[in-house]
């Protein structure tokens, strides 16, 4: 949020709050909405909390738990000021700032605030905080150690300490969750001759049942309700777009779990396919399953749709969509659509997605045997 003139005259001429007065500003904040809805009322609340003392630093905090993304934005400037003041007067209140960290209640974005306060606070109490996060909850706060192993690792091949480097690499792997470190510690522990299953790591579904071609004429197949999105007869065979669609087996060797339907059924174009596995669960619990897909999709997880995209070659990343799930105790059904279109030029050739079932940080989630 940007600071104005007037509104840093209106902040400096406000009277310190104490922590109980902020209940209603703190609410106010988090009421705003999209289209200016609440703004008014916003401002003048934020103008009341940026002139709390330090020490209530965690209570705005606590209100970026559940804010939405417009209302995060309020309270974390807010934040901003309040410590930049507790800074200059050496009052930040590290003590309560680690409480609020440690507390994996608070939603991931306030925890990873709340260690920048600290960095900026205590670096060196920061720097011991940073080995506790390997495994934290949020994939943003397990950065820091991981960049650390990976600073570790890289000292110990300068002394050509081989297996001291190998042991940090492989505990940064085990942490990591982003993409970009996970590739470079894979590298790494490469280079060094060790053997790196990322798709495991990742939880890249890799064996599928997968059946095609269905046309997608006029890119109409994306809302075709065609057999398999009715039953699932792996041994039944279906008119498709010239010529018979049947299931067939596919594991794919990609190691981030690309599945391609060009590899069974050929370069079509302006089709449908299908891909269908099961995971197996050992409990019943909530997961995400990842998807990332630069074609038209839907998922389906035990008969229910969980999202659908009718887009076309627009870009294809690692975890594009995150689909909130709940897993049953044994066997759960996974159905994914496919469709390509009628495009011809290279960069339109794919006709691919990969999936992984993860918890909310990212974390494979093992399926039974």
């Amino acid at each position: 949020m940007k600071l104005t003139p007037a509104l840093l005259f209106a902040v400096a001429s406000l009277p310190l709050l104490a922590a109980e007065d902020l209940s209603k500003p703190i609410e106010a904040l988090r009421s705003v909405q999209k289209e200016g809805e609440g703004n008014e009322a916003a401002g003048k609340a934020w103008q009341q909390i940026v002139k709390a003392d330090a020490a209530n630093l965690p209570e705005v905090l606590k209100g970026m738990n559940g804010a939405n993304p417009l209302a995060e934005n309020w309270l974390r400037a807010a934040v901003g000021v309040i410590a930049d003041e507790a800074l200059k007067a050496k009052k930040m209140p590290v003590d309560a700032l680690v409480a609020f960290l440690k507390d994996t209640q608070n939603s991931p974005g306030a925890r990873v605030v709340a260690f920048d306060l600290i960095q900026r606070g205590n670096a060196k109490l920061a720097e011991d905080l940073t080995p506790t996060l390997l495994n934290d909850v949020s994939s943003d706060l397990r950065r820091h150690p991981v960049a650390k192993l990976i600073e570790a690792g890289d000292a110990a091949l300068e002394k050509k300490d081989k297996e001291a480097a190998i042991v940090a690499y492989q505990k940064g792997l085990g942490g990591a969750r982003d993409e970009d470190q996970i590739k470079a510690l894979a590298k790494k522990l490469r280079d060094l001759g060790q053997t790196v299953d990322l798709p495991s790591h990742f939880g890249f579904l890799m064996s599928w049942k997968m059946i095609a071609p269905f046309s997608n004429a006029d890119r109409g197949g994306f809302d075709t309700v065609y057999p398999p999105e009715k039953e699932l007869k792996f041994d039944a065979s279906y008119e498709g777009k010239g010529k018979a669609a049947k299931w067939v087996d596919f594991t794919s060797k990609d190691e981030y779990g690309k599945i391609d339907f060009n590899k069974p059924f050929g370069m079509e174009k302006s089709v449908v396919g299908y891909a269908a596995t099961d995971f197996l669960s050992t409990e019943d619990r909530t997961a995400e399953i990842r998807i990332g897909c630069k074609n038209g999709w839907k998922v389906w997880l035990n008969g229910e749709l969980l999202f659908a995209r009718d887009e076309y070659h627009r870009g294809a990343k690692l975890d594009q969509y995150k689909l909130p799930c709940q897993l049953k105790k044994g066997k759960n059904t996974i159905l994914v659509k496919c469709c390509q279109n009628e495009q011809t030029e290279q960069w339109t050739t794919e006709w691919e997605f990969q999936l992984r079932v993860c918890d909310a940080t990212g974390t494979a989630i093992v399926a039974a045997k």
